[in-house]
């Protein structure tokens, strides 16, 4: 703390401590003046007279004692929210403080002191509301910047054409840090308001979440998820046009809302899916597995590639923007 601080500090603490001795000393005398001559002119016994002076200075001296007793509460209430400033200070000193560490393991080139920040910046975004949006915004930049998917490089092919590789290794052994984003951003708490996450054009093939991922609003334009792992997530309100989804395994998901447009999901699993008011128009559902799956409110149009022998492949004759 400053000289300047401090005299400042000393001036108010003097200056309140005048003003306590102001009201102590005259409040009392204000409320329960002394007896005067004029006042006890009717008293003629001596003693009555001593009696009563008495008992007047022994009520200012109860209102000074209350006085006193309700500044020294104030000075309690005073300290004590001194006290919770401090430790929030102190707090938000110690959130910068791992802030600024988890950043810095992030940039680091040892894989597992990476992993390592990852979850450091969860921890954070768990005991710091207001640096949630933060945290997600700096581990989706991570993502892009560490696993960018090129869609329009030649020896990588667009989602309808080529084949899936199944031999490819699961996220977690291929990009291990990768995953620990994904896992982290799939168990963040929903909160109105928050923004959305943007995880376009990204390489995320064969990811792994647990069961229930919540990835609602997130944009994963022309992301490659070919073969994730996506069982039960909440995907609502997804923005997943002209991504790869081919073989990805999204059953029971949640995907109302979504928008398919131009997505390949070739040989997808859409068991129980909720796709109701979905966009699917341009979407490739060829040898995705639709039954049983709510398709109620479905935005489709004759560009929509629906799975062979289908009830709704039967009806590809609908007229562009139909609903099914």
């Amino acid at each position: 703390m400053s000289r300047g601080a401090l005299w400042r500090g000393g001036l108010v603490v003097i200056a309140f401590l005048v003003i306590v001795v102001f009201v102590a000393a005259l409040v009392p005398q204000w409320l329960h003046p002394p007896l005067d001559e004029t006042a006890l002119r009717g008293v003629v016994d001596a003693e009555k007279r001593i009696q009563l002076q008495q008992a007047q200075e022994q009520l200012q001296n109860s209102v000074r004692s209350t006085l006193l007793q309700a500044v020294g509460g104030l000075l309690v209430l005073v300290g004590a929210a001194a006290a919770w400033r401090q430790v929030q200070v102190s707090r938000e000193g110690q959130i910068t403080e791992r802030f600024t560490r988890a950043i810095d393991q992030l940039g680091s080139d040892n894989l597992d002191v990476r992993v390592g920040g990852i979850y450091a910046l969860e921890r954070i975004a768990r005991n710091s509301p207001a640096d949630r949006n933060t945290v997600q915004f700096v581990l989706g930049v991570f993502v892009r910047n560490h696993a960018p998917w090129g869609v329009d490089e030649p020896r990588r092919s667009r989602p309808a054409d080529g084949v899936v590789d199944e031999r490819l290794p699961w996220l977690q052994r291929r990009m291990p840090d990768i995953q620990a984003v994904m896992v982290v951003l799939s168990r963040r708490p929903a909160a109105a308001g928050s923004p959305a996450l943007i995880l376009s054009r990204v390489d995320l093939r064969s990811l792994l979440l647990p069961r229930g991922a919540q990835l609602a609003r997130t944009v994963f334009r022309h992301t490659n998820l070919a073969r994730a792992w996506l069982v039960g997530a909440d995907l609502r309100h997804t923005d997943l046009t002209g991504a790869d989804l081919r073989k990805a395994n999204l059953e029971d998901a949640d995907l109302r809302n979504a928008v398919l447009h131009h997505t390949s999901l070739v040989g997808a699993n859409l068991a129980g899916a909720n796709l109701c008011d979905a966009d699917l128009r341009g979407a490739d559902l060829r040898e995705t597995t639709l039954d049983p799956a709510s398709l109620h409110g479905v935005l489709a149009d004759a560009t929509t590639r629906w799975p062979a022998g289908s009830v709704i492949e039967a009806r590809r004759d609908a007229e562009d923007g139909s609903t099914v």
